[in-house]
């Protein structure tokens, strides 16, 4: 075995070469060797020997089929499997509790973030919602046109001009309405599902216009026997005739696709019955709800004991129940009273709950709960209305209560006004859960002098925030965790409302990392370290972090090991020191660690027998540590 230290890939997955793998696997005679373009060979598929082993008749010419197909389909499918060669770059300044948060805030773009993610997230998020763009012909699509090999993904490592524009107007008079939609979706849904869990759920809101397609589409991207509902959520109140067919079109979708709501690996470990209740183990769960008097007047009002008479009053937000229900709770001794009129009432939940409520979520979803009550969120922390249209809390709250357990990974990858994130953090203050949430978002610039963005952009001038998306999502979701730790909070709550925030970014490497055979000899000696120049050592780590699939939330601490920095990630889950003169006294330091795994600057060591014993060092020392350099 050769000493040289394995180099890390540091790019996004290859898919297509992958998939190639997984059907040379099952089918070797399928797999073929081809050239490429640039004359280079390659696996391929022989498709007509595959067609045939999949059937038990002799297969001559295509075949009349049911499925969804549009202009455009073959290249959002090579979109979605083309590696790309982008890095996240940390952002401290712009973050909350940076070191310790256990959630993430991707800027960037949403497909390009999903392509980075799939090595650290496969398998492993419970639920995904998104609301993406409804196609209405006044809005906006992402623009993935891929008119490239991959090779020049490497080298331009940038899909994005300097403005950072990726969306392009779709109006119906272009004749792509409906393929440039699912053109952009398509890929992003094939990239999702392969972070969902094997009871994973996802969540996709939509209207009348895009509703036929999509469910065709998720059919063919999740499988039609994953298909959990189409719920209906009436988002308006009030009718409003003025529509063309004269109709008043008073509801919105969200599709489901997954296992189950509410599966059965959920954490039970919370519930106890220190009592005996004949009704089986409980936990205390938050009774306080989060709408004030002027939006929800009917959940606002003084509880009293019926037993002793204490007036325990009404919290700012209101209660979560209205008084037929809290005169049903109270009547079943559901309702946990505290021993004086200072402390909050809270509420019996039961672990048979977790059954018995799956069969109350109804088709018809969050009833009462309306756009306007979203609009009333957000004027609760800006006292002004930043975003249009965003998701009320209570919906996304809903959604995180019934699809996700106390420990586990939501994302939405159209984050928009923060809707998302605001529910996770609602919903484990009120059971004390430690979901963790992963948000995305393109850095979409606010025009000022578009009517419908004067209002945000003006706001984002007199905070000197830049005029964009997705700082406002970042500061909804700061003025959002704060508000939850005003008020009512489960007193077992680990209180979690910061976010890890990382930008999108070309790589780390600089263009000869990725064509060394491009590299003429005369520019070697300018070339000899393969690092950007302005790119920090934090930056390399979170990039090596990706490459591995290590967990991006994972604690950092960095320390000065014999007048070098050395990272410990999660202490010893993976080191890395990026400095240059590297000694064999420090590798050997290092290796007493007995880290899970290490990684160096390929360019660091002091002379090249160090860099040669690195390997024999660790395998005296440390035998299990994986070594890589990059």
């Amino acid at each position: 075995m050769s000493d040289e230290i394995e180099k890390l890939k540091m790019h996004s997955p290859d898919l297509t070469q992958d998939n190639i793998a997984k059907i040379r696997a099952l089918f070797p005679g399928c797999v073929t060797e081809a050239a490429g373009e640039d004359g280079k060979l390659r696996l391929a598929v022989d498709f007509d020997q595959l067609r045939q082993e999949l059937s038990d008749s002799i297969v001559e010419g295509p075949q009349e089929r049911y499925h969804l197909n549009w202009p455009g389909k073959r290249e959002a499918l090579i979109t979605a499997n083309a590696p790309i060669a982008k890095t996240l770059r940390p952002a401290r300044n712009e973050s909350v509790d940076f070191d310790t948060t256990q959630n993430l805030f991707i800027e960037g773009d949403n497909l390009e973030a999903l392509k980075l993610l799939q090595e650290t997230y496969l398998g492993k998020v419970k639920m995904i919602y998104i609301d993406p763009p409804y196609n209405t012909g006044n809005d906006f699509v992402y623009d993935d046109e891929f008119t490239e090999e991959a090779s020049e993904f490497f080298r331009k490592s940038s899909q994005i001009d300097e403005q950072s524009n990726r969306l392009v107007a779709n109006p119906e008079s272009k004749g792509r309405f409906h393929s440039a939609w699912l053109s952009m979706m398509y890929p992003r849904l094939r990239l999702a599902r392969n972070l969902l869990s094997d009871d994973g759920v996802i969540f996709v809101s939509i209207d009348d216009g895009e509703v036929s397609g999509l469910k065709k589409m998720c059919d063919e991207v999740f499988g039609p026997q994953l298909f959990i509902g189409c719920f209906v959520w009436k988002s308006r109140q009030n009718k409003d005739n003025r529509n063309v067919t004269n109709a008043s079109i008073d509801h919105e979708y969200i599709l489901c696709y997954g296992q189950a709501i509410r599966g059965e690996a959920r954490n039970t470990s919370q519930y106890s019955n220190e009592d005996n209740d004949p009704r089986g183990a409980w936990t205390s769960a938050n009774m306080v709800g989060i709408a004030t008097a002027d939006r929800r007047p009917n959940l606002h009002y003084d509880l009293i004991d019926p037993a002793t008479g204490t007036n325990y009053g009404c919290p700012q937000m209101g209660w979560r129940y209205d008084r037929k229900t809290m005169a049903r709770l109270i009547e079943e001794e559901r309702v946990l009273w505290p021993s004086s009129a200072d402390g909050r009432p809270r509420r019996k939940a039961f672990l048979d709950d977790l059954t018995s409520d799956f069969t109350g979520f109804s088709s018809l979803i969050a009833p009462g709960v309306y756009t306007r009550d979203g609009t009333a969120d957000i004027m609760d922390l800006f006292n002004l209305r930043v975003f249009d249209f965003p998701k009320p809390v209570e919906l996304m709250r809903i959604l995180v209560e019934q699809a996700s357990g106390p420990g586990d990974i939501v994302v939405d990858f159209f984050a928009g006004s923060g809707a998302t994130a605001h529910g996770v953090l609602a919903q484990n203050a009120s059971d004390h859960g430690n979901r963790k949430f992963v948000l995305v978002q393109l850095p979409e610039v606010l025009d000022p002098e578009n009517g419908n963005q004067k209002t945000a952009a003006d706001f984002c001038v007199c905070h000197s925030l830049p005029q964009n998306i997705a700082e406002l999502t970042k500061e909804r979701i700061r003025r959002a965790g704060q508000k939850i730790l005003e008020g009512e909070c489960h007193p077992d709550w680990n209180k979690d409302v910061g976010f890890r925030v990382l930008k999108i970014d070309s790589s780390n490497m600089a263009d000869v990392f990725y064509t060394p055979d491009q590299t003429a000899q005369a520019d070697l000696l300018s070339r000899v370290d393969n690092i950007k120049p302005d790119r920090t050592a934090e930056d390399l780590l979170f990039q090596v972090l990706l490459d591995w699939g290590v967990d991006l939330t994972l604690p950092i601490r960095r320390e000065t090991v014999q007048g070098k920095t050395v990272f410990f990630v999660d202490d010893t889950a993976l080191m890395a020191c990026f400095d240059d003169d590297i000694s064999e006294q420090l590798v050997k330091e290092l290796a007493g660690h007995a880290p899970m795994r290490i990684v160096f600057k390929d360019t660091g060591f002091a002379d090249d027998q160090t860099k040669i014993n690195v390997r024999q060092i660790f395998k005296a020392m440390s035998p299990d540590t994986e070594v890589k350099a990059i």
